[in-house]
């Protein structure tokens, strides 16, 4: 299975999934949002797959730093823009697999979507 992690290394639960990840002998490719940035085409995807309310951080630091006219009436299109200008406003981690796509460190469904397989 080919697995891929977009994330930000030093983030807890980051940490706490590929811990969960490497326990498990699963392999895994790792994209670092703050070397490799975000991709405005997998963001859109991901938006289309888990919905815009599951994809963006609007509890984190980052978004609640932004200012309200960035943060007002966002659709798809908007919150894209501003999720690749700021990719610590993007749910972490997030993972492509065969299967689909994980979004937040679950342990309970990343157990039934990568291990139950």
């Amino acid at each position: 299975m080919t697995l891929t992690m977009y994330a930000i290394p030093n983030c807890d639960t980051v940490k706490k999934a590929r811990a969960w990840l490497d326990a498990r002998g699963i392999a895994y490719a790792f994209h670092d949002y703050k070397k490799a940035g975000a991709d405005a085409g997998k963001l859109a995807a991901w938006i289309a797959a888990a919905g815009l309310d599951k994809v963006l951080n609007r509890a984190g630091t980052t978004f609640r730093k932004l200012p309200d006219a960035e943060k007002a009436d966002l659709d798809a299109a908007r919150a894209v823009a501003l999720m690749a200008a700021n990719p610590s406003a993007i749910k972490r981690p997030i993972v492509e697999f065969a299967g689909g796509l994980l979004v937040g460190f679950k342990p309970d469904e990343w157990e039934r979507a990568l291990v139950a397989e």
